[in-house]
C-alpha cells in the first residue's frame, strides 16, 4: 500500500493513502476502477497523526506523484472547513 505523509501549519501529520490501497494488488485495482469518479478522480483517506478527523478527498488519479504537499494540504483544510461549516 502506497501512502505518503505531509505535515500541516499547525504540525499534525497526515497519512493519505488512496481508498481500498489495503487490498491485496488485483482486488486493489478493481476497487479502485470500480471507485474512480465521472471527473477522473479517485477517494483518498487521509487520517491525522492527533486529533482531528481523517477527511475523505476526490483527487486526480496521480495524486502520489503530481500533487504538491501544498495542494494535498489545502484539499484537507477545504474539507475540514466544509464539515466545521455543516455543523453549525
Amino acid at each position: 500500500m502506497q501512502q505518503r505523509e505531509v505535515t500541516d501549519k499547525n504540525n499534525t501529520t497526515w497519512t493519505c493513502v488512496q481508498a481500498y490501497g489495503g487490498l491485496a494488488k488485483e482486488a486493489s485495482e478493481k476497487a479502485a476502477a470500480l471507485a474512480e469518479n465521472d471527473n477522473g478522480t479517485i477517494p483518498v483517506v487521509c487520517t491525522p497523526g492527533g486529533g482531528a478527523k481523517s477527511v475523505r478527498l476526490a483527487l486526480a488519479k496521480n495524486w502520489l506523484e503530481g500533487t504538491p504537499d501544498e495542494t494535498l494540504l489545502a484539499e484537507i483544510e477545504a474539507v475540514q472547513e466544509q464539515d466545521a461549516a455543516e455543523k453549525v
